[in-house]
């Protein structure tokens, strides 16, 4: 399923959306695609650091932590996740205010990082420890999470194996939140030589973003048009 657009009107300008947005492009296509193995060794992030069962490869992981979040592994990776925050991020952004939202957006991107973490060294093998993880993928997951708490009724307009659908916001992330669940207990079992999807990354981001959301909002989010 992809999304193309919902349905719920902002009152300003998402600017910090669009900033994000904006430095995950540039981070890519000024500082990654030039060498792409070296900036990966350089500022992604290795799990195995945490708990100093690998040599630190690159700069430290408090620094990393924050840096592999403007970080892709490809065009498909970075479109995808960019997609998203267009889509959903405007709308929590306003909900929010534009400092709140980046602070909740970076917060979110350490949840998913943590949650990932304590899996991959509790439950996967010390090779898969030592794998860097990279993308914004795990903050845009707390802004799904958020999304969804706020905007249940909203609709997406969604490509469905070429047909366009619109349908509930709760049923759109429903089904995605189910399917990382899903995806990632598969992935603990048979994992994939190299790495793959971070997907415990995108649950803890989408938790940690349902449960917080309410927290910080400033107000309520414009009600979606029908």
């Amino acid at each position: 399923m992809l999304p193309l657009r919902d349905n719920v009107p902002t009152r300003t300008r998402p600017w910090l959306t669009y900033g994000l947005i904006l430095a995950n492009v540039l981070v890519w296509v000024l500082y990654q695609l030039p060498d792409l193995q070296a900036s990966v060794d350089e500022l992604a992030y290795h799990p195995c650091e945490v708990v100093g069962e690998c040599a630190v490869v690159g700069q430290d992981w408090p620094l990393t932590a924050l840096t592999s979040m403007f970080m892709h592994g490809g065009w498909e990776h970075l479109l995808g996740n960019m997609l998203f925050l267009w889509i959903f991020g405007n709308n929590i952004e306003d909900a929010l205010g534009h400092v709140r939202y980046l602070v909740f957006y970076l917060a979110g991107g350490f949840a998913a990082t943590a949650l990932q973490t304590a899996v991959t060294l509790s439950a996967a093998s010390g090779s898969e420890a030592t794998i860097p993880n990279l993308g914004a993928s795990g903050a845009v997951s707390a802004v799904l999470g958020a999304y969804l708490v706020l905007l249940p009724t909203a609709r997406v307009l969604t490509l469905i194996f070429f047909i366009l659908r619109e349908i509930p916001a709760l049923l759109f992330l429903g089904l995605w939140f189910v399917f990382q669940l899903y995806s990632g207990g598969v992935a603990l079992e048979h994992p994939q030589p190299g790495g793959g999807v971070a997907f415990f990354a995108h649950v803890g981001g989408f938790v940690f973003g349902g449960l917080l959301v309410k927290l910080v909002a400033v107000r309520a989010p414009l009600r979606p048009r029908h």
